[in-house]
């Protein structure tokens, strides 16, 4: 019986758990089953859509940069093919990241540490490629892709690179492309740039970013699970190539203006110089050259270290455009200033005439004549013609410093000049306020008279001074400078035409410019500028010997030379219709014994003008002839 009775009583057991499995087993299946009605039925389309969207994704199709021309047309920049080797962190797992990049350093002769860098300091998130090499040889490009299964992650791609054919002549106009750094693409992402684009970094480049760059298409592929392309399914927007943009360089006239640079730094052993050539009845800048300079391919194919650190350690700056980036004190080629000033607020006439002396005295201060000696008494012509220090002091005197400062923000100083160029730099107008602001007192009579030969507190730019001379030139009207002459869009429509941009016309009477311009003329005529004259072209201008640093161990100050000219169109310097301005600046030029900068635009002028005549005298730079 008790047997029997415990049979029993376990089949009950038995029987009540395979009811409950049973009943487990057929609430699974019920939630199953409802759940795949519901992905299945109910919300099938959403899903499957969903599914779509996981292996079919928008992917943006880069634009054709635009190109940049010269004022004829002649090619300054093209796009080449290149291949460019890049890392989507997201498919590298970090277990086989050291073997990859090892393999990629040897392949590609780079520093493991470098391209473990360039991944790390990616502004994208991880699913972004990061470019770690361009401008990779073909061979090696080739191997890259034939070990894509031992390279997870790693791609090459073909991309077009920017060449710029003429090297270091046009550098510092053209400017260079790079990667897109975090600052950048922080304001620019909104705009489509990828983490792994190229944006203008100086230069028109970098100016007109925003017309070369094109507009992205976006295509519409298909991925596999890894997230490698399988195929293009359709295009939703075609790139739009970026619009071309044709200088105002001339190429020739920028080649004259290096050769003539090159040989005056080269005969005078300057580290530094510029030579700018602008039309002054436009604005239009045909050449400028800032030496030293560097060569923009290094930076479009991917600078190595090693390059860069030599550019940045020059300290000459190479990568300075030191016609509009660094000022420098005028010294007399300031003295339009204080002349123009002075005729147009009366406090001189051209029949005034002013005593001369070897020094004058404020207090124990003895502010000297260049020539220690003086030139007697001289009226307006004199006076610039001679670059009589004495007599534009007290110019300047009977000005005030406030009228000087005045005079010298018509011509276009104490401000940037508004060049289509990045960093230029403002310069300094001294003034009451101006010393109030920066020392917290007024201007010193002395000071006054320092600013009135472009000493003391002055600075000014190449570009600066050059279009001062310009607006001179062309009876009053101050433009703005312009690298741009038009942008032509991608089919062939201009996009912007050119059109001069007058900054104000200068508030002096139109005789008062006319006198400057002849005064200008007889610094020619009477040899002050040495053989100058002697050209078979009619030709203005003004020369400047402007002090700067410290005494040397005789009390001479180091000292840099200008020369700015320009060349009236039917030989007479009275009238504003000059189509060409030209200025020299040569820095620290203390070894020579003449004005290096004048010869740098004799020079200049002989190749622009084809003269048969060769003007080159060595003995007006150096010593000797330099023997």
């Amino acid at each position: 019986m008790g047997v029997t009775t415990g049979s029993r009583a376990g089949n009950t057991h038995l029987g009540s758990r395979f009811v409950a499995f049973v009943v487990v087993i057929v609430i699974v299946l019920t939630t199953l089953t409802a759940r795949l009605f519901t992905l299945q039925i109910a919300n099938g389309t959403y899903y499957n859509e969903r599914a779509d969207l996981n292996r079919v994704v928008l992917q943006p199709v880069r634009s054709t940069r635009g190109l940049i021309l010269d004022r004829s047309g002649r090619p300054l920049v093209a796009n080449v093919p290149t291949f460019t080797v890049k890392i989507t962190p997201a498919d590298l797992a970090y277990s086989r990241r050291d073997a990859v990049v090892a393999r990629l350093s040897g392949l590609l002769g780079m520093k493991a540490v470098d391209i473990n860098e360039a991944v790390d300091a990616s502004p994208g998130s991880r699913f972004d490629p990061v470019r770690i090499a361009a401008d990779v040889p073909e061979d090696v490009a080739r191997i890259i892709s034939e070990e894509r299964l031992q390279l997870p992650g790693v791609e090459v791609e073909v991309e077009a690179r920017r060449d710029y054919p003429r090297g270091p002549l046009l550098s510092q106009v053209l400017g260079y492309t790079g990667p897109v750094d975090v600052e950048e693409l922080r304001s620019l992402r909104e705009k489509g740039y990828l983490t792994d684009d190229v944006v203008g970094k100086t230069g028109v480049e970098a100016v007109y970013e925003s017309y070369l760059r094109g507009q992205y298409g976006v295509q519409q592929i298909e991925r596999d699970a890894s997230g490698r392309q399988l195929q293009v399914l359709s295009t939703v927007r075609e790139a739009e190539a970026g619009a071309t943009l044709q200088l105002t360089i001339d190429l020739k006239t920028q080649k004259e203006a290096e050769q003539a640079l090159k040989w005056g730094m080269d005969a005078a052993k300057l580290k530094r110089g510029v030579v700018i050539v602008i039309n002054p009845q436009t604005g239009e800048i045909l050449a400028m050259v800032s030496l030293p300079t560097y060569d923009n391919n290094l930076f479009a194919r991917g600078i190595s270290s090693a390059d860069f650190a030599k550019l940045t350690s020059n300290p000459n700056q190479p990568l300075l455009n030191h016609a509009i980036a660094e000022q420098y004190p005028p010294g007399s080629t300031y003295k339009i200033v204080a002349g123009t000033g002075a005729l147009a607020d009366g406090k001189i006439t051209t029949g005034t005439r002013l005593e001369t002396r070897p020094y004058l005295e404020i207090g124990t201060d003895r502010f000297v004549e260049w020539n220690g000696r003086g030139w007697g008494m001289l009226d307006i012509y004199g006076g610039f013609s001679h670059s009589s220090d004495t007599f534009f002091y007290q110019v300047a005197a009977k000005l005030g410093i406030d009228r000087l400062a005045y005079w010298a923000r018509q011509f276009g100083f104490g401000r940037p000049s508004g060049v289509d160029l990045p960093a230029e730099a403002s310069g300094t107008v001294p003034s009451n306020a101006w010393k109030q602001d920066v020392f917290g007192q007024a201007i010193f009579p002395g000071e006054t008279y320092l600013a009135g030969i472009g000493q003391g507190y002055d600075m000014v730019t190449p570009l600066q001074l050059l279009n001062a001379y310009a607006a001179l030139a062309n009876g009053g009207k101050l433009y703005q400078p312009q690298v741009v002459r038009q942008i032509v869009g991608p089919d062939g429509a201009i996009v912007r035409p050119f059109a001069p941009k007058l900054i104000r016309k200068l508030k002096a009477d139109a005789s008062v410019l006319r006198v400057m311009r002849v005064a200008a003329r007889q610094v020619i005529t009477s040899r002050h500028t040495g053989n100058l004259v002697d050209l078979p072209l009619v030709v203005a201008g003004k020369t400047g010997t402007a002090e700067f640093g410290t005494r040397d161990g005789q009390g001479n100050l180091p000292f840099h030379t200008w020369f700015v000219a320009f060349v009236p169109k039917n030989g007479d310097a009275a009238k504003p219709d000059a189509q060409l301005a030209v200025i020299a600046f040569a820095y620290d030029s203390s070894r020579s014994v003449g004005n290096v900068a004048t010869e740098i635009v004799k020079y200049f002028l002989q190749l622009h003008y084809d003269l048969k005549v060769d003007l080159r005298d060595l003995k007006n730079i150096l010593p000797n002839g330099g023997n």
